[in-house]
């Protein structure tokens, strides 16, 4: 639903079938598998121990001589294979949903809808034109108070009509407009001898006005954009191109070095010619002369090392974004082993089943995972962590608390009994 508001303006009046919309829609959801495996296997967790324990299963189970961790074991094998699935469908999978939808969202935003003009608002879907119809019939052809403002070619020709109709040729390739009763104001730079004519109007009866609409097909034709980009890469070439992307930092680094060093380290021996060709033969005139010259080459440095600055760390910036999506991948698939391992304590000491407290408890532990995952990705974007702080923050803190919730649940401590808070709360309403 977040995908479908954030593009809504860019896929309505596109005059795209049901199947467009549903391919666009289906590799926007596929981009959040990912995300959702590890909260699935959250869920999972704490709604199957949540039952067993709720109906003394587990208690059963246990006075068998069976402990937690032995009754886990089968199903870590179980979510061990579910996570290195996440890897795979990460690392396979999703670039190419990435490039399908990229790619087919980039070919919608660039197909003009050839007769989506509102009433009384100016539409520039037309490269180089901007239309405004004050009135349009339900048949959506009939036009009534139309302005036509050309701007091609730095010319200012408005086309104003008292009515007319609006219809595509019959190879669609032109927008027709049948235009009658109205005006044509020029405003140019025609010059008739000595005479300057800035300004002209024509009146007509009827005229006709076509709009090529060749470059509005939709053409899927834009995948080449892509390919390169990091989300659409798997491991395997994100570590290239991040080992392509060093090489050449360190080559810009060398050449931007060399090239201040050379330029702009100046020694008042090796320079002496160059400074006295600048100064005059008074000694104060001099001493400004020199100071002149000497803070001109520091602007000049500065300007240079700036420049040469944003453009390095615009390479590492890059280079991170790259690493990030490298270590996304296997961070999220390790995640839905975390996950299960703080889940499934978690169930045995709630002792609900169901959708009821499972859902409440694993969305507000999901929820606390994915902001201090948000927080790691943004401080290794920021480069305040490294990137493997940052992209592993998340699943530093929770490994602790799912081995504490095991230890403790393994030992039968109690820690967390959430009655005697519901029943402080019954007595209390009573």
């Amino acid at each position: 639903m977040q995908f479908l508001w954030k593009w809504i303006d860019d896929l309505v009046g596109k005059g795209l079938e049901i199947s467009e919309i549903g391919e666009l829609l289906f590799f926007a959801s596929v981009r959040f598998v990912p995300l959702a495996l590890p909260i699935s296997m959250l869920l999972a967790s704490v709604m199957t121990f949540g039952t067993l324990s709720e109906k003394y299963e587990l208690i059963a189970i246990k006075s068998a001589g069976m402990s937690l961790r032995r009754i886990m074991n089968p199903l870590i094998v179980f979510v061990v294979f579910i996570s290195i699935g996440s890897f795979l469908f990460s690392n396979y999978v999703m670039p190419i949903a990435n490039l399908k939808s990229g790619s087919l969202l980039y070919s919608i935003q660039k197909q003009k809808p050839a007769l989506n003009i509102k009433e009384g608002v100016f539409y520039d879907g037309i490269e180089g034109y901007s239309i405004k119809v004050e009135e349009k019939s339900d048949d959506g052809k009939s036009l009534k108070n139309i302005m036509i403002y050309n701007h091609r070619n730095g010319n200012n020709n408005i086309l104003i009509a008292k009515s007319g109709s609006m219809s595509l040729t019959k190879d669609e390739g032109f927008l027709k407009f049948q235009l009658f009763d109205g005006y044509s104001y020029l405003q140019g730079k025609e010059k008739r001898g000595k005479k300057r004519y800035p300004y002209r109007t024509t009146k007509f009866k009827e005229d006709l006005v076509l709009f090529d609409l060749s470059g509005f097909d939709f053409k899927r034709t834009s995948a080449e954009l892509y390919k390169g980009h990091y989300a659409m890469l798997n491991n395997q070439q994100l570590t290239n191109a991040i080992d392509s992307l060093k090489t050449k930092l360190s080559e810009r680094t060398l050449q931007i070095t060399e090239n201040i060093e050379g330029k702009y380290n100046y020694i008042l021996d090796k320079n002496k010619k160059e400074i006295e060709g600048v100064v005059s033969d008074t000694f104060s005139i001099k001493s400004i002369r020199i100071y002149d010259y000497a803070l001109n080459k520091l602007r000049a440095l500065k300007s240079v090392t700036n420049t040469a600055n944003s453009d390095l760390e615009y390479r590492s910036y890059i280079i991170r974004k790259h690493r990030i999506e490298w270590h996304r991948k296997i961070a999220l698939a390790i995640a839905c082993i975390i996950l299960f391992l703080v889940g499934a304590p978690l169930g045995a000491i709630i002792k609900k089943g169901g959708f009821g407290m499972p859902v409440m408890v694993s969305v507000f532990f999901f929820v606390f995972y994915h902001v201090i995952n948000i927080i790691g990705e943004k401080a290794a974007k920021e480069a305040t962590l490294s990137v493997v702080e940052g992209m592993w923050l998340a699943n530093f803190i929770f490994l602790p608390i799912a081995i504490f919730l095991i230890y403790k649940t393994s030992k039968e401590i109690t820690f967390l009994d959430y009655k005697k808070y519901t029943n402080f709360f019954e007595k209390l309403l009573n």
